[in-house]
């Protein structure tokens, strides 16, 4: 069984591509409620839908549930009625069955609502803002520190800045060096652009490389330990016990890991990423990816069936501690604290084949395309967005960028 910290470091690794992978609707536990101001919101078409841990909602009816109306959806542009007031926001939307769904949280954070979650009645809580001094705790007014990096070349500079992919309402505000640093910036760049993962075409992928081509399934290419232990632990998590047969062990890994963060409060819609994507969105600049979803599927993808089962094992084994490795990496990078990262970094490296994978090979890619940003010539500032465990150690993009002769100052 792998220690916390190795258990730690490959959910928070993984958290970016949890939401490409799209944990099949099968796997997902009893989905949430929504209630606006103690009254629960009654849906007649639709239902909200966890989807790896961001909560998706029927876009009108949640609207109207807001005291708001909405006058019109197209792309990722939602217009509404606040207040009385004409309101522009900006969202990826999702048709499900004839029914366009919008994020729950972009919705109530535009209408004037505190969005928490509450984990024992699968709640999401949307609460009338006050105002005063007794309106917000002392740790919400400063998310934290995080992680931060500068770098000047050529006229023209680019922000490192650590992400946590999944996180809560306790992250933010984000401290003021964030948001002037990608108020500057003409270019955000992230792992993948994570408000794609419900597209037809991202799912179609996970399909084709996560589940079994063959008519075998899940149980043919593990133990029958292990496969047992899984469906305990489904059982556990309000699902059948067979609901991942048909998906391969990588899947079923990080899906067990969705599912249990999600349950601590954690969401994919409150991830550093994303915040600064949808923020991309609004500013109208463009979102550039340093990887795909096709590169980091195919990783998985391509681990040897030993490492699959090892990784799904120690998912299972560890099911019950994950979302306590989450409370600890949100300590971690809401303090900012480089040596507890990097200690968490090379406590990875004893997984040869994991850690070249996850974290050598993406780091060489990622660093040379921030190489070829920085001496462009244009005099441009980029902002860029990746996990954080990526910076740190003899292979984080920041030696990287060290050995190819740049600076880099932590902010």
């Amino acid at each position: 069984m792998r220690n916390w910290k190795q258990m730690l470091l490959s959910l928070t690794l993984s958290a970016g591509l949890l939401t490409a992978t799209a944990a099949p609707a099968m796997a997902a536990p009893q989905q949430p409620a929504i209630k606006v101001n103690n009254q629960v919101v009654e849906y007649k078409a639709g239902a909200p839908v966890n989807n790896q841990g961001t909560t998706l909602v029927p876009l009108r009816a949640t609207l109207e549930a807001m005291d708001a109306q909405l006058q019109n959806a197209a792309g990722d542009t939602i217009y509404a009625i606040v207040d009385g007031k004409s309101v522009t926001l900006k969202s990826k939307l999702t048709v499900i069955n004839g029914v366009t769904y919008a994020p729950i949280r972009v919705l109530g954070d535009a209408a004037g609502y505190e969005v928490s979650w509450d984990t024992q009645t699968r709640t999401v809580v949307l609460k009338t803002k006050t105002t005063g001094s007794g309106s917000q705790s002392a740790v919400s007014t400063q998310g934290g520190r995080g992680f931060m990096w500068e770098v000047e070349s050529n006229g023209n500079t680019v922000y490192l800045v650590g992400s946590m992919h999944i996180a809560d309402d306790s992250f933010y505000p984000l401290s003021k060096e964030f948001e002037e640093a990608f108020a500057e910036s003409d270019y955000l760049g992230v792992e993948i652009d994570i408000s794609k993962a419900a597209d037809e075409a991202s799912q179609k992928l996970v399909l084709e490389m996560g589940t079994y081509q063959d008519g075998t399934t899940l149980k043919d290419h593990i133990s029958g330990e292990t496969y047992a232990k899984l469906g305990e632990v489904l059982k556990e998590a309000g699902v059948q016990a067979n609901a991942l047969d048909q998906f391969k062990p990588w899947v079923a890994e990080t899906t067990l890991s969705s599912l249990k963060a999600a349950t601590a409060g954690y969401e994919a819609s409150a991830g550093i990423d994303l915040y600064f994507i949808q923020k991309a969105i609004e500013r109208k600049i463009p979102v550039v990816e340093l990887e795909s979803y096709e590169s980091q599927l195919g990783m998985f993808n391509n681990f040897s069936k030993e490492l699959q089962e090892a990784n799904l094992l120690a998912a299972i084994e560890n099911y019950d501690v994950i979302d306590q490795s989450v409370d600890m990496m949100a300590e971690i990078w809401k303090s900012g604290n480089d040596e507890q990262l990097l200690q968490l970094t090379n406590s990875f490296a004893g997984d040869a084949e994991y850690y070249k994978a996850m974290l050598v090979d993406r780091n060489i890619g990622m660093a040379d395309k921030i190489d070829d940003y920085l001496k462009n010539g244009k005099n441009e500032e980029y902002f860029i967005v990746v996990g954080a465990a990526h910076y740190l150690g003899e292979h984080g993009i920041i030696k990287l960028l060290q050995d190819k002769g740049y600076t880099v100052v932590r902010k």
